[in-house]
């Protein structure tokens, strides 16, 4: 997952995804499962036996028999976190993205910039920190982007382009500028 996708995410979210993988596995379990193991498999895609070893241990770390983390694969603790995501607040994540593709966003980046431009300019690429006000319109193409699985550099062309438009261009001026986004320190969005 690059910044942007994270950066999306964080704005959509009114209370932290849950850090511990067992709360992870119980939110799975109690919210998304309604405690069926079929279901807890399904939505995790692991085996049932799997999803069974998981709820024994959750029981046993509500009793106190089991300390520390549930016993768990690498891969299956991905599946898990995808899943904790992917049922985290549903109707407060349409909600923000409805709000953020009418309204817009504002948005908080540190990144290098690469430029083409006229002959005897630069085009060394420096760390710039930017805030911009974007259009819904930006929001609609990131989520568009998202949603068709497309990678990190889809998702950085985007921004380039609309930070071209909306900063660097803006009021007429460098036309013939194009933007590129090399790499990204740090970014955050905030919705309006």
């Amino acid at each position: 997952m690059g910044e942007i996708d994270e950066g999306l995410e964080r704005a959509e979210r009114t209370r932290p995804i849950p850090v511990h993988l067992n709360t992870k596995v119980k939110f799975l379990w109690e919210k998304v499962a309604k405690e069926d193991t079929a279901q807890l498999a399904r939505a995790a895609g692991v085996s049932v036996r799997t999803a069974q070893r998981w709820v024994h241990a959750l029981r046993a770390a509500a009793e106190g028999e089991l300390t520390g983390d549930i016993p768990m694969a690498k891969a299956n603790a991905v599946k898990v976190e995808q899943a904790v995501r992917a049922a985290w607040q549903p109707r407060v994540q349409q909600r923000v993205r409805r709000d953020a593709e009418k309204n817009g966003f504002v948005l908080h980046l540190q990144a290098a910039f690469g430029f083409s431009a006229a002959a005897g300019s630069t085009d060394d690429p420096r760390q710039r920190p930017i805030t911009q006000k974007m259009p819904g319109s930006v929001a609609q193409a990131l989520y568009a982007a998202r949603d068709a699985g497309a990678g990190r550099a889809e998702q950085e062309r985007i921004l380039a382009d609309a930070l071209g438009e909306f900063y660097f261009r803006q009021g007429g001026r460098a036309r013939r500028l194009d933007v590129e986004l090399n790499d990204i320190a740090w970014m955050d969005i905030e919705l309006l």
